[in-house]
């Protein structure tokens, strides 16, 4: 009897480890796969890219980004996409300011689409803004835009509150910062403030910090840290997108990207090093690494 007992016991025990594992077994490519259907993306901690496809710059430190392709950016667990278009020639080319960056937006939806075809319980939410001077077109951008969706519809969710996981798996869920006529269409962030922490109070509840002409280090990373502390607090239903990302503007206004980077990024790691559960939003990164990302996604589990 003794001995059934203990085998019973035994048992028990693979029982329980089997229903407790999957949740904890993800990787990168697969994270969000081990989070319920019915879990609102602004319930979850997510690392993000700021101009995520700004790679390329004429001088050092004043328009590349990021390191990483966004093909890269996902495989390490990137969620949140900052795509940059100039409207030119009834297209989109992908710009940081003024600097092409050697890619356009087919290139961009190519390598998401790519990614979410291999790990549909994956989602990204992508915000789109146009960038630079347009020229040369016989349409709007609405109508460029529209243009790109119409070859894949069934891929993008359009809707203008923030969706749950079940809802966006295998798909673009839209942040739009370019007005449109036709609605809905995307979550409505085209009420966006320049460099500072606001609101957008729509469909969608946005609370945002973009403080990015960063002449104050020290108030950059309160601002930050503020926006971590209170998405892991307060006001459940909203949408907390936070950039770490900035520049030190120099002589003649010239950016010093990578100045802010080397100060702010490692604050970002010691931060998700002693705060290792909770939600905080989304984190729209410069210059993000394999270690940030898993970081951050450790604190949905």
């Amino acid at each position: 009897m003794v001995k059934k007992a203990s085998m019973l016991l035994v048992l028990l025990a693979m029982l329980v480890t089997s229903f407790a594992s999957p949740s904890f077994a993800y990787t990168s490519n697969n994270w969000m796969g081990s989070i319920g259907n019915t879990t609102s993306l602004a319930s979850l901690s997510i690392p993000g890219t700021h101009d995520s496809g700004a790679l390329y710059e004429p001088i050092y430190g004043t328009a590349k980004n990021q390191d990483l392709t966004i093909a890269q950016q996902l495989s390490i667990g990137v969620r949140y996409l900052d795509i940059r278009t100039r409207h030119f020639q009834n297209g989109f080319t992908i710009h940081h300011g003024s600097v092409y960056q050697n890619q356009n937006f087919d290139d961009v939806l190519n390598a998401v689409l790519a990614f979410l075809n291999n790990n549909p319980t994956e989602t990204v939410i992508m915000s789109v803004k146009e960038e630079h001077t347009a020229a040369e077109n016989t349409r709007s951008f609405e109508e460029t835009f529209n243009a790109y969706v119409s070859k894949n519809p069934s891929k993008w969710v359009m809707t203008d509150h923030v969706p749950t996981l079940g809802e966006a798996r295998g798909k673009i869920v839209l942040l739009r910062r370019f007005p449109a006529a036709q609605l809905p269409k995307g979550i409505d962030a085209t009420a966006w403030q320049e460099n500072t922490t606001f609101t957008i109070k729509k469909s969608a509840n946005l609370k945002i910090q973009d403080y990015y002409k960063v002449t104050d280090k020290s108030k950059k990373w309160n601002d930050i840290q503020s926006m971590y502390n209170e998405a892991k607090t307060s006001n459940p239903t909203w949408l907390y997108i936070n950039y770490t990302s900035g520049y030190k503007p120099g002589l003649f206004g010239i950016p010093n990207i990578r100045e802010i980077k080397d100060d702010i990024n490692p604050k970002v790691t010691s931060f998700f090093t002693t705060n290792t559960k909770g939600r905080f939003g989304i984190s729209a990164m410069d210059f993000i690494t394999s270690d940030h990302a898993s970081k951050i996604i450790a604190t949905n589990f």
